[in-house]
């Protein structure tokens, strides 16, 4: 890559200073793939394009797995890059790889995207991957994610944007922050931030992964299960009572 800042990352640099990043994500960016995860074999194939609010806690093989004990299987493929928004994936050649074909939903995810720059950033790239998801034959997804810990009040303007990047390429919007709010009206004190008030738990995840499964899948996540045995050999668990909450947010969040 070149030692010159794109646009995009200039304008991440400053919006990161405004407290709000086009990629919103606090590690810094690479050029060199985070994760890239091969398909399983079975199931309507599934590409997830985004950074490490995408790789964490294995978000991908949460869903695959949901997937699959919910009688919907989903096969996932990964590329995430870390600190990345979607121009950089385009600058990356992520795009190449969803040309290819095969992939009957590819799941974009940015940062926040509060400020109005990284909204219309967050649009623009939207409807340039949409056309290259269309061509192929797939379906443009748009996973919501939410703001830092500390900018509460910025729930509705992480909302807005990537519900007006969804409508604006007839794509499924998938709003697990929306679903995150949702759980904290029902229990204010769960654990979906990290330690670094950014990043999810592993319950932040599973969260995340009810709602990007029950809308790719158009399910219902009731009675889903609390502890996933992934693909590559992880096992991740939630309480009982807490998969109850997410799994209500979730049907809260999707409605």
């Amino acid at each position: 890559m070149s030692n010159f800042l794109t646009l995009t990352q200039f304008l991440c640099f400053l919006a990161t200073l405004a407290a709000g990043g086009c990629g919103g994500d606090s590690s810094p960016m690479s050029s060199t793939p985070s994760a890239t995860l091969a398909p399983a074999p079975g199931g309507e194939r599934v590409l997830f394009v985004g950074n490490s609010l995408t790789e964490g806690n294995d978000l991908p093989l949460m869903v695959e797995a949901l997937s699959q004990a919910g009688g919907h299987p989903l096969a996932v493929e990964t590329i995430t890059y870390g600190g990345v928004a979607l121009e950089d994936h385009w600058n990356l050649g992520t795009q190449n790889r969803i040309a290819a074909g095969g992939f009957r939903f590819v799941v974009l995810q940015q940062g926040p995207s509060t400020l109005l720059e990284s909204q219309a950033n967050l649009k623009e790239w939207t409807r340039r991957f949409d056309a290259v998801i269309r061509e192929a034959g797939g379906r443009t997804a748009l996973y919501m994610v939410w703001p830092e810990s500390y900018r509460p009040q910025a729930f509705p303007d992480v909302s807005a944007s990537y519900r007006l990047a969804a409508e604006d390429v007839g794509g499924i919007l998938l709003p697990a922050g929306d679903a995150w709010v949702a759980a904290w009206r029902l229990d204010p004190g769960l654990r979906l931030y990290g330690s670094d008030g950014f990043h999810p738990t592993v319950l932040g995840s599973y969260l995340a992964a009810l709602v990007i499964y029950g809308g790719l899948a158009n399910a219902s996540p009731s009675g889903l299960p609390t502890r996933l045995q992934l693909r590559n050999g992880r096992t991740v668990e939630v309480s009982a009572r807490e998969g109850s909450i997410a799994q209500a947010a979730t049907a809260e969040a999707l409605r």
